[in-house]
Parts: C-alpha cells; sequence; structure tokens
C-alpha cells in the first residue's frame, strides 16, 4: 500500500488506457490496409490531411491514439508518428483533436452521470472529480488540503461516493448519498463525525454499486483518485497529492 494513497496506485497512462469508450462510427470507403487495420482490432475514427500525398488516420487500439498513413496509390499504410524535419511530431495535433478529444469528452459524461456530492460552490469555474471513500485517510486530507481553493470559490469538487475499502465502506458510502442534505453529512464526516451506517433505500445502496463499477471501470485503485482538466486534457491523480500536484489539481496557486 502507498503511504500516501489508500490501496495500489496506477500510473496516469495506464489508467486511462483501461477506459472503455463507446463503439466509434468507421468512415467510409477505407483502403485496404486500413480495412486490414480495422480487421485487427483497430479502430477508425477520422481522416486528416497529411503532407506528401499521404492521407491520415486518426485511429485507436484499446483506447490508445494510433496514427495512420496512407500512401498517394492507396496500396499502403504506415503506423506510426510522422516527424518533420525539425523533430516536430505531426500526428499529435490531429490525435488530440480527432481521438483523444472525444475520449476525454466521453469520461467527462461518465463522471457527470455518476452519483458524487457537491463540495463548494455550484457556479465555481473548476470541477474536479474525486473517487472518495468514506474509510480512506487520505481522502480526508485531500479534503481538507483543497480548503483554499474550495472556500475561495475557484474550485469545486464532485466526489464519487465508493465503498471498496473495509467491509462498511458501501454502507457509509450509502448513508452519506441518502442524508437529508449529503454535502452538510460529508462535511461533517470530515471535520471528524464518524458515519453511522444506516439503511439506506436500494437505489442509494445501487448507486454506490455503480460508482464502484465506474472506478473499477477506468483501472483507478487508489484513493483518492482525482480526475481533472489540464490544459484542456484530462489527467489522472492517484493517493494524496504532493503541494505541486495540488496546484496542478486545482488549477492554480494556493489562494
Amino acid at each position: 500500500m502507498s503511504l500516501t494513497s489508500c490501496g495500489p496506485r496506477l500510473g496516469l497512462v495506464t489508467a486511462l488506457s483501461l477506459i472503455t469508450f463507446p463503439v466509434w462510427a468507421q468512415p467510409d470507403d477505407l483502403p485496404a490496409p486500413v480495412e486490414a487495420l480495422v480487421d485487427q482490432g483497430l479502430t477508425i475514427h477520422e481522416r486528416f490531411e497529411a503532407p506528401d500525398g499521404l492521407t491520415g488516420y486518426a485511429a485507436s487500439a484499446q483506447g490508445q491514439p494510433v496514427a495512420i498513413y496512407v500512401t498517394q496509390n492507396g496500396q499502403h499504410a504506415i503506423v506510426g508518428n510522422l516527424v518533420d524535419a525539425e523533430g516536430n511530431n505531426l500526428s499529435s495535433e490531429p490525435l488530440d483533436e480527432l481521438v483523444k478529444g472525444p475520449q476525454d469528452d466521453a469520461l467527462w459524461q461518465r463522471l457527470e452521470d455518476s452519483h458524487w456530492i457537491l463540495d463548494g460552490d455550484a457556479q465555481a469555474q473548476r470541477t474536479v472529480y474525486v473517487f472518495t471513500d468514506p474509510n480512506c485517510p487520505y481522502c480526508k486530507r485531500f479534503w481538507e488540503a483543497a480548503r483554499p481553493w474550495v472556500e475561495a470559490g475557484d474550485v469545486k469538487l464532485h466526489h464519487i461516493m465508493i465503498g471498496v475499502l473495509k467491509s462498511d465502506s458501501p454502507a457509509k458510502a450509502a448513508t452519506l448519498l441518502g442524508a437529508d442534505n449529503p454535502a452538510e453529512a460529508f462535511t461533517a464526516h470530515n471535520r471528524g463525525d464518524e458515519v453511522a451506517p444506516s439503511a439506506q433505500p436500494a437505489d442509494i445502496e445501487q448507486q454506490v454499486q455503480d460508482n464502484n463499477t465506474l472506478m473499477r471501470s477506468l483501472g483507478l485503485r487508489g484513493t483518492p483518485a482525482i480526475i481533472y482538466r489540464q490544459d484542456g486534457k484530462l489527467e489522472v491523480a492517484q493517493g494524496m497529492p504532493d503541494e505541486e500536484k495540488m496546484r496542478a489539481v486545482m488549477g492554480s496557486p494556493r489562494p
């Protein structure tokens, strides 16, 4: 177990690569080499312009963006990044726009549709999603460290309540989600009030299970598991962030 998280941790690339995304529609009239790659499991998202008579295709393999370049006669395909004379990667921009961007948007919507407790001003411009187990001490430490940004109205945290660490974690998470005022109950919990698990309606208990399933589907196992946007791209932090990472998660220096 990490000293800064509850449970094992995964790197950013590993965590995001395990995300399952919707099936994408394939462009029509694909060249034969690209069709062959589709048969091997690649997903084609869009065509894009490429230099020297090449035609580019933005693709993905198990969620990872992949560039394909087809020769002018349409008989051969090259898989990989295209680099110019200065060493600039000409594949990164179209892959970010045509593959990674839509993937990030799909994931962000899945997080929005999950079951969370609002922490902060609903009108705050920056949103951070946090998979939170009531029995995770590092989740409480993150909650405390985030107070300056939250209380300044700069950031709102959406705590996706999960129950995975202890046998009573699901019941505690359901109790917080089912409280008359979940935000107040969650704040009291983080200030030291013990959560007394109580029976909840079946739909509330199912919300915790749905959150658990979502977390597993994203390959996230350490808590707190934090997902945020940095320069328009999604980033993941697992465990209690250090000061530098905290600034990245919150999007600014400490107020």
